[in-house]
């Protein structure tokens, strides 16, 4: 009986870990999204203070562009990453759960 019991904890324990590299990688993206969403609003910022043509990277080579245009697509932009993050959340908040509940079934062994 003790056997099974540790090998059931044994096995909890291991997926409370796999829990906590998943919960590790989401908040690593979602730090990077946020990051990119500052460097977006940023971008934006300055976009607003441009008069004359602006320049946009287009693989190796810079473009010569619109600003109406460039604040379309950095605007159409940060929309998707602001998702991106907020799926990242609802991610990252399942995970706690998840390792919450292994802590607790851990805890009752």
């Amino acid at each position: 009986m003790a056997e099974n019991q540790s090998q059931q904890s044994q096995q909890l324990l291991a997926q409370a870990q796999a829990y906590q590299q998943q919960l590790q990688n989401v908040v690593a993206q979602k730090e990077a999204m946020n990051m990119q969403v500052l460097e977006i609003r940023r971008a934006l910022e300055e976009l607003a203070t441009v008069k004359d043509d602006v320049y946009k990277v287009a693989g190796p080579i810079l473009v010569k562009s619109d600003p109406a245009s460039v604040k379309k697509d950095l605007e159409e932009k940060i929309e998707l990453v602001e998702v991106r993050v907020k799926t990242l959340e609802k991610g990252e908040e399942k995970l706690k759960k998840q390792i919450e509940e292994l802590k607790g079934k851990l805890s009752k062994l």
